[in-house]
């Protein structure tokens, strides 16, 4: 037997792996699984090329767990060490790079937010156990070796009576950590980090009915048999080819990686690169809310099928966070903070392609079967809105096949938009006026009085889309958008024809002393009288377009830049001087009955606005019923 000491200066080594390298101790078994399946691949190339002379059969890696002894096994079938190849890869490479990765990590490890350390995975056993045995025997025709390591520098090395080729790692779990010893706490980590890897991965056995035989009885049991518990599925959908899967077999996949999740994705996106970088995975578009805080991280990155994490932020666009699915990429570096995977040349080329292949997708699908893509498109907006938001590129693709629906369901892209709604809605000034609502039912009246002038009324009711009208807005030539209730709608869309009132200046003037007088100086009521069809509303309340787009756009991130801090509520109360109740207001002698009659205008205005609430609904129900007595 032969001793030594690990040559590396940090003598307390150990203790700082345990601290440091890892916030999250459980990753330890994805690493040495990883480092399993590397031997087990690598033998697999060597017996294809004929280098190494063996029958490769089928190999599996197996984890026991031995919770009396306290120890936990990771067995696997691939390549082996002889005696040099332990001293060099275990004594030197891991070790060095151990310490090489303390000495630029110790003060930040924690908080520079490092998403993995792949290749670094051997010492990292040590944050779980208190000893680590390794017992191997290469493909060569070399005698088995037995390396053992206690937690300090020092280790010994003998031979092994190991028969059979590969390598057998031995935890000795260390007190705080013999959660790792128990069935469900290792099945949890398998299922999470391990259900792809690309070798069979054993932990266990169960029980497999059998078929019964044709001349056994109906009570009689169906007999059983032991099988290996194999908890991976080592060929995933997304490590296959496009042809070769149907869309059932992407639907399998889904449900496959979500189980929990019980609705059907609306579609999926393969993607398979090799050039300029390596990258495959399945997008899938789920349905999708209005709430974009509950949305993201859905996407697993693998590396080679290994999970690293569920956090993609700085490789998937941010827009693309809300979707679903799996990205794999060798070329991701991941031993970074991600600040610097943003600024990273490969990411970037990555989240260019990701971001092209979903605007392909989607338009493929709108051009291909247009009826479908429309039945979608409230499940799938919310995505293309932020993206035009946030990718220009994006906005590029994206403004072919975006859809403005109507409040009667029909669904038009920009260009048809405009060229429908030029000669109707195109004010004096030659600007296209949009008309749109957030909220059929609430806004019920508007919309009625626009649609008897023939105009056409959007529904658009994202939280975002105040910032993408400001993107049209600004992108586009002489086009703005108009909620209905911004203005009345006379106003909203100016032509030359103007009506004329059927009041003086005395009495408008009248009229409006009369109205202020009974509002209260602490009014959030601006009025404005205005000459309208006498068949109008005769009261309209109405909320300033700029005012309320800047609230509502502060309420989804990015009003803040207006500087206006929490906007108090604003309205305008338009005054229609050609209604035939407007002119009994100003007319009437009593001061009660004119005090009633205002009143009773202005709820009916905030009961059509979806203002009158409390305490003001209540009053204005019994002094209805009084006026109907």
């Amino acid at each position: 037997m032969a001793t030594g000491k690990i040559n590396v200066s940090v003598d307390n080594i150990f203790p700082l792996i345990k601290k440091f390298l890892y916030s999250d101790h459980e990753i330890f078994l994805r690493e040495l699984i990883s480092n399993a399946t590397d031997a087990t691949l690598k033998l697999k190339h060597l017996t294809s090329i004929g280098e190494a002379k063996v029958d490769y059969g089928n190999p599996l890696i197996e984890i026991k767990a031995d919770k009396e002894g306290k120890k936990l096994h990771i067995i696997d079938q691939g390549l082996g060490m002889t005696e040099e190849e332990v001293k060099k890869y275990i004594n030197e490479v891991a070790f060095s790079g151990a310490e090489e990765f303390l000495n630029k990590y110790e003060d930040s490890a924690k908080d520079s937010g490092i998403i993995g350390h792949f290749g670094l995975g051997f010492y990292s056993a040590f944050m779980v156990a208190k000893k680590v045995e390794i017992i191997t025997k290469s493909y060569k025709d070399e005698p088995a070796v037995h390396w053992s390591c206690d937690g300090s520098p020092n280790f010994t090395i003998e031979g092994a009576d190991k028969k059979e080729r590969g390598t057998e790692i031995i935890l000795h779990i260390a007190e705080d950590s013999t959660e790792f010893l128990e069935d469900n706490r290792i099945s949890e980590l398998l299922r999470k980090y391990n259900k792809f890897m690309p070798v069979p991965i054993k932990f266990g056995t169960k029980t497999e009915t059998l078929p019964k035989p044709e001349d056994a009885k109906e009570e009689d049991p169906a007999p059983t048999q032991e099988v290996d518990n194999i908890i991976n599925n080592p060929n995933p959908a997304w490590t296959k080819q496009p042809s070769e899967l149907k869309d059932e077999d992407y639907k399998g996949f889904y449900r496959e990686l979500y189980p929990m999740q019980f609705e059907e994705p609306l579609f999926h996106i393969h993607l398979n690169v090799d050039y300029p970088f390596n990258l495959t995975g399945i997008l899938y578009f789920p349905k999708l809310t209005n709430d974009l805080s509950i949305q993201k991280d859905k996407i697993q990155l693998y590396q080679n099928q290994v999970f690293v994490t569920d956090n993609v932020e700085g490789i998937v666009p941010e827009f693309l966070t809300m979707l679903r699915g799996v990205i794999d990429s060798p070329d991701i570096p991941l031993n970074v903070s991600r600040s610097y995977l943003q600024a990273d040349g490969a990411v970037k080329k990555i989240s260019s392609y990701i971001t092209r292949k979903v605007a392909d997708k989607l338009s493929s699908l709108f051009k291909n079967n247009r009826e479908d893509f429309e039945s979608k498109w409230n499940d799938i907006k919310i995505v293309i809105e932020y993206g035009m938001l946030s990718e220009d590129k994006f906005f590029e693709k994206a403004d072919k096949f975006a859809l403005y629906p109507t409040v009667d369901g029909s669904y038009f892209t920009f260009d048809e938009l405009q060229e429908k709604l030029k000669v109707n809605q195109t004010d004096k000034d030659d600007k296209l006026v949009i008309l749109y609502a957030s909220d059929k039912e609430a806004q019920h009246s508007y919309i009625e009085a626009a649609k008897a002038k023939g105009y056409e009324v959007l529904l658009l009711d994202s939280p975002i889309i105040g910032h993408l009208m400001q993107k049209l807005e600004t992108s586009k030539e002489k086009i703005s958008f108009a909620r209905v209730d911004a203005d009345h709608i006379d106003k909203l869309i100016q032509k030359e024809d103007t009506q004329i009132s059927k009041l003086s200046d005395e009495e408008k003037e009248a009229l409006k002393a009369d109205l202020e007088k009974v509002f209260g100086e602490k009014s959030s009521y601006t009025v404005q009288l205005e000459a309208m069809d006498s068949d109008a509303s005769p009261f309209i309340i109405t909320e300033p377009e700029f005012l309320r787009r800047m609230k509502e756009m502060q309420q989804t991130g990015g009003g803040g830049m207006f500087g206006m801090g929490n906007m108090p509520e604003m309205y305008n109360l338009i005054v229609n001087t050609n209604h035939e109740l407007v002119g009994e207001i100003l007319h009437t002698k009593t001061a009660k009955k004119k005090e009633r009659l205002i009143n009773q205008s202005l709820d009916l205005a905030k009961l059509s606005k979806g203002l009158l609430k409390g305490a003001e609904l209540t009053a204005f129900i019994k002094r209805s019923y009084e006026m109907v007595k």
